[in-house]
Order: structure tokens, then C-alpha cells, then sequence
């Protein structure tokens, strides 16, 4: 099984704060991360320097993610090259032609997975550790959500006399 830092992947979004909290998730789970600010510039990043995987924003400016699946698949040696769709647009008008589009093709155009945004730093590490068979250690956020997840159970689940407890021997500290 590879590792996470030997893996490039090329982060593709418009909107500098969604593409910067992108790649500052990748990055934290070990991979090497490049950006691209539209279908354009992720064509040439592409073209100059493939990564193992790319996620990609659909309406963007210059050439949208659906031009941009196109050019890619009509080269031989990106037919392959995993694609992840991130999209706020995915059930709106906006979006949806794009989607509708992509899901048309054959199977070769489609990408590897659809995310809507708002997209969790766990959903897609997740998407990327799957497709490239990768074992990545969980970033603390993932480590504090699922501690969380635990504790709000535990908590649910004890009587009230013991919360009290709790609660006055945190109140006397």
C-alpha cells in the first residue's frame, strides 16, 4: 500500500477560500498538494505535471469542470486519471447540466466520485485514500470529531445523578 506523501494531488476550484481549505485538508493527511484557479490553469498543471488525482470544481470560470473532464479524456494518458467533482452546484440549475452532461458520456468521463459542498475534511480524505489505496493517519480534527461522537454517546446515555457529579466536580475546579 502506498503512502499518502507519495501521492500528488492537484486541488481545482475557483473560490480561493474553498480551495484553500481543500488543500490545506489533503495536506494535513500527507499528501503533496498544487492548486489550480480554473479549468484552464488545471488543464496546463495537468498537461506540464500529472498528479495522481485531481478534484475539480464544475462552474468555473474559462473552461468549466465538464470542459475540462472533456479535454482530459480525449488524451490517452489521462483516461485513467481519478477525478473527484466538487460541486455546490450538483442539484441546482447552475450545476446540474454539467452533471447531467458528465453522467451522459460513458463511463470514461465520469468522475470517480461527485462531493456537494460544504465538503468535511473526513469526507474528502476519505474519497482520496479509497481511490488511490492509500493509508493515511487521521488528522487530529478527525481524532476530536470521533472523541466527540463518543462522548456526546456516553453522555446520552448516563443517568442524571451521575452527570450531576461530573458537572459539580468540574464546577470545583
Amino acid at each position: 500500500m502506498a503512502k499518502a506523501s507519495e501521492k500528488r494531488i492537484l486541488v481545482v476550484d475557483d473560490e480561493p477560500d474553498v480551495r484553500n481549505f481543500l488543500a490545506t485538508c489533503i495536506e494535513d493527511a500527507g499528501f503533496q498538494v498544487s492548486t489550480a484557479v480554473d479549468g484552464q490553469d488545471a488543464l496546463d498543471k495537468v498537461f506540464a505535471n500529472p498528479p495522481d488525482l485531481m478534484t475539480l470544481d464544475m462552474v468555473m470560470p474559462k473552461k468549466s469542470g465538464i470542459k475540462v473532464l472533456r479535454e482530459l479524456r480525449a488524451e490517452e494518458r489521462f483516461k485513467e486519471l481519478p477525478v473527484i467533482v466538487i460541486t455546490a452546484h450538483a442539484n441546482t440549475d447552475l450545476g446540474s447540466d454539467d452533471i447531467k452532461m458528465a453522467s451522459a458520456f460513458a463511463s470514461g468521463l465520469r468522475p470517480r466520485y461527485t462531493l456537494e459542498k460544504p465538503v468535511t475534511p473526513e469526507k474528502i480524505v476519505t474519497a482520496i485514500s479509497e481511490i488511490l489505496d492509500v493509508e493515511v493517519t487521521q488528522p487530529a480534527a478527525f481524532e476530536t470529531a470521533a472523541e466527540r461522537a463518543d462522548i456526546v454517546k456516553l453522555v446520552s446515555s448516563t443517568d442524571k445523578q451521575t452527570l450531576q457529579k461530573i458537572k459539580d466536580m468540574l464546577a470545583s475546579k
